[in-house]
């Protein structure tokens, strides 16, 4: 799936960027972005296994939850001078959009 693999390169990416960060933001701002980051992907492939619509886009929408709070992660960033965050940003815009298109497609196909 195209979206699982646009998110799994924004973790990797993520960890990249998140691995300059000063070291006293390793229990802060770090792990909460990995973790939330880590979690798009994740749910994408937890719901891609579920039986119903119904399941499947409750996972995406738990992604998309995580794809918010990635964009303010990186809204952060960018505000306390960790590094340039544009190109995340647009990865992320990117997974979104394929994200709800999935979700449509899925809502869509179960009517």
């Amino acid at each position: 799936m195209i979206v699982w693999q646009k998110a799994h390169k924004f973790v990797l990416c993520v960890y990249q960027f998140t691995g300059q960060f000063p070291k006293s933001e390793i229990y802060g701002l770090t792990s909460q972005f990995r973790r939330a980051a880590i979690s798009i992907p994740a749910n994408i492939s937890e719901g891609f296994k579920k039986k119903g619509a119904t399941d499947k886009v409750r996972f995406m929408n738990i992604a998309q939850g995580s794809v918010e709070e990635c964009r303010y992660y990186l809204i952060l960033s960018k505000d306390l001078d960790y590094g340039d965050t544009s190109g995340l940003m647009l990865q992320l815009e990117e997974v979104s959009k394929l994200l709800t298109g999935y979700a449509n497609s899925i809502l869509n196909s179960d009517s």
